[in-house]
Order: structure tokens, then sequence, then C-alpha cells
């Protein structure tokens, strides 16, 4: 890898083995992934893509029977810091790496409180700053003019794409430096697709992106770099 290649380096992955209930999924993995970019993670159903995401924001801690080994390192102010060491909390990592998943699973809240509460959760008191920063994750989002109108009403009512956009913001909102798409369109309808798709694109200018899809012609339409398990 030339000097350039790792300057640019935002996640690198080393020696990673991953296993669940004794069954081996990931096996010596070793990758790195640019910032700035949108890396399609490709391969059939089973060979561990969704596994590796959770790798990334560590959310396999809460599975039983999962092991892990390796080193997953992302650069955080110009310097690599591996995310599994215990000096480096969850809570903080979740904030800088958000996920998105298959399924859009808005809070049964309305649609501020929903892209407020990771703020509230992080303990935020300003009144003016969680509305403004509400705002501009919707707005990343593709989503205020469409629901400026109508903050207080209940998320659960918006489409599918909507709800979609609306988990987007809710991960937009901690300002973080990755995003983990784990399929964020294989529930959607063509046309709420492709402004998900647009969105990415949007995204990658000043987030690291890694999206799990299995529809080739939207990873020839998003991605930068294919990465196939």
């Amino acid at each position: 890898m030339n000097d350039n290649r790792i300057e640019k380096t935002k996640i690198r992955v080393t020696g990673l083995n991953f296993s669940y209930g004794g069954r081996l999924i990931l096996k010596d993995m070793n990758e790195s992934f640019e910032e700035s970019t949108v890396t399609a993670i490709v391969g059939p159903s089973g060979v561990g893509k969704s596994t590796f995401l959770m790798t990334i924001n560590r959310l396999w801690e809460n599975i039983p029977q999962a092991e892990m080994s390796g080193k997953v390192e992302i650069k955080f102010d110009g310097q690599f810091r591996d995310i599994h060491d215990r000096s480096f909390s969850p809570s903080r990592l979740r904030r800088l790496v958000g996920t998105v998943f298959q399924k859009p699973n808005p809070l049964p809240m309305s649609i501020f409180r929903n892209v407020a509460f990771p703020l509230k959760l992080a303990g935020e008191k300003d009144r003016e700053l969680i509305s403004y920063k509400v705002r501009e994750a919707l707005t990343k989002a593709y989503l205020w003019e469409e629901v400026k109108d109508r903050l207080t009403h209940n998320a659960l009512a918006l489409s599918g794409g909507q709800q979609q956009r609306l988990c987007i913001a809710r991960s937009l909102v901690m300002e973080p430096e990755v995003l983990l798409l784990d399929e964020p369109t294989s529930s959607l309808d063509e046309k709420a697709a492709e402004v998900i798709e647009d969105l990415i694109l949007h995204l990658k200018e000043r987030i690291t992106i890694l999206a799990v899809s299995h529809y080739l012609d939207q990873v020839k339409r998003i991605a930068d770099r294919i990465v196939k398990f």
C-alpha cells in the first residue's frame, strides 16, 4: 500500500476472526477502507456481511456465544484507535460510527423526538442546540421539507422511504465520521430506493460509508469500491 493510500485510510482491519456458537464466520480478514468513499460489501447470504458491520460498531458484544479476535482500527483526530480497546467506550464509538439497518426502525414517538433521541441520550439539554441539530440532520437526510410542518406527528405514520431517511437522520444528528448501512433499501420501493441512493452519494463527501447490498445495479451506481465476501 502506497503512502498516499495509507494517508487516506479511515478504517483498517487486521487478522479479524469472528465466530458464533463455535462456527467460524470471518477468518483472518485483512482489509482497509478509504475516507469519504462508499464501499459496497457484497456476497451470498450467510457469508458474514452483516456480521462484519457488527465488528465495526461492536454490536456483536451483545450476542451470546459470539467471539472475536484481531484488530479493527478507525482514524479519529488523525490517529488510528483500536475500537475494541477497553479504554474506547462503546457509547463514544456509536457517536462516531452510525448504523442504519435493513428494516426502518423508528421509535414510537414524534418525528422530532426520534431524531433528538441520541442527543438526549448523550446528555444534551440545550433546547436551541437540539432543535438546530435536528433540523440540520433532517435536511442532510433529504427529509426536512417533507416533515417540517409535522415534527410533532408520530414517526410511525411516515412512509417506508421516509422512515428510512428518518433513521439516517437519527444517525447523522451525532455527526458520525463513519456510516454503516445494512441493506438500507431492501424493504423500499424503487422510487424510495433512488432517493436513498442519491442521499448516500451526497453524504460520502464528508462521511466514510460501508454499505451491504444484494443489488448489483445499485452497487454500480453508488460504490467507489466493492469488497466481495
